[in-house]
């Protein structure tokens, strides 16, 4: 990979408020790169999560920490106008409670020592056309669930000698053989959310008897950790809910599992406080890497520029530890040089 031209597409990323495009690069730098160079760049190869770990390892040497965690988590990036592939396509977005058309994006991030980096990443496609039964539409559907990617990324970051402690997830990667992964295999510990219909049990002899029931019909303290069994593992974990205030006053509940014993309740929810670093760095790869915002058609001219804008988000978050600034701060002294300059050509141009 050209290195040199790497940074310069990412620091084009960071700097950019619109459409990012070949065209665009070349002309801010006067021609120095050519539009031909930045396509050739952005469609030579297919890069990865295992590319961008080769490209922002000695930024996360440098943070790492044995107590880091790390965030798995997806986002949708709304596309609506694209023609659909593999790539660009419809997908279930939770937060919406329906299906929307663009890219989902699965990633994980380090987070250690205050700062968040990415350090591996997949991206979700579904190559295979099916018809639906009941609508007899056509629909599309993947080769691996989610849940096979986050195993593949976690194995990946174990192969990379990541340290860290602790697997932070919401509910929809909590899955029995996600935690059975974390812990057997990796030798890991996890604090994840769990569905108000995941069935525990609170003894050991309740495990025993197979006398599972609903984790929102346990006596649970608020706060407080007990500890229980999940159905289908065979170790047991620490339960805690949680309940917390909307900003419109209502209230909700948050169940949590720990694997790590040693735990208190009011730890458990600080460990799992962390997890809110993902949301956060999904927001800047939307608001402040161009994520998605490359006018492409075709697959691999789509994907790269998504590795592009993660490695640009990086880059931004070694900025904000550097120079202690937020990134909307960070990107606000960009904008407001480029207002600037853009006045200040205005006055000559007025002269002329």
């Amino acid at each position: 990979m050209d290195t040199d031209l790497l940074e310069l597409y990412s620091d084009y990323l960071l700097s950019s408020f619109g459409a990012t495009t070949a065209t665009g690069l070349s002309a801010l730098v006067d021609g120095a790169v050519s539009h031909d160079q930045v396509t050739r760049f952005l469609s030579a190869a297919d890069y990865d999560g295992q590319t961008l770990w080769q490209q922002i390892k000695p930024l996360v040497r440098d943070f790492q920490q044995a107590d880091g965690v790390l965030l798995v988590d997806d986002t949708i990036q709304q596309k609506p106008h694209t023609d659909e592939n593999e790539l660009i396509c419809w997908h279930y977005d939770h937060s919406q409670n329906r299906s929307v058309k663009g890219l989902n994006l699965l990633n994980c991030v380090y987070h250690a020592g205050g700062v968040s980096l990415p350090v591996t990443y997949e991206l979700i496609r579904k190559p295979i056309l099916f018809s639906d039964v009941q609508t007899q539409q056509v629909k599309r559907k993947s080769l691996v669930t989610k849940n096979e990617l986050m195993r593949k990324m976690l194995r990946r970051c174990q192969h990379n000698q990541l340290p860290y402690r602790y697997v932070l997830a919401d509910s929809w990667f909590s899955a029995k053989d996600n935690l059975t992964f974390i812990r057997k295999t990796l030798k890991k510990h996890f604090v994840v959310a769990l569905k108000s219909n995941r069935t525990v049990a609170l003894s050991y002899q309740q495990k025993r008897q197979g006398a599972f029931t609903r984790i929102d019909s346990c006596p649970l303290p608020e706060h407080q950790s007990v500890q229980g069994w999940i159905k289908g593992l065979d170790f047991p974990v620490l339960l805690l809910r949680q309940v917390f205030t909307h900003q419109d006053g209502s209230t909700g509940t948050l169940y949590l599992a720990c694997s790590d014993l040693t735990c208190e309740g009011p730890t458990v929810e600080a460990i799992y406080q962390k997890r809110w670093n993902v949301e956060t760095f999904h927001k800047t790869l939307k608001s402040h890497a161009a994520l998605a915002k490359s006018p492409t058609r075709r697959v691999r001219t789509q994907s790269n520029p998504c590795f592009m804008a993660i490695y640009a988000a990086g880059r931004l978050e070694g900025l904000r530890s550097k120079h202690r600034l937020k990134h909307f701060a960070l990107r606000a002294r960009l904008y407001l040089k480029a207002i600037r300059s853009a006045f200040e050509e205005l006055q000559t141009i007025k002269t002329a």
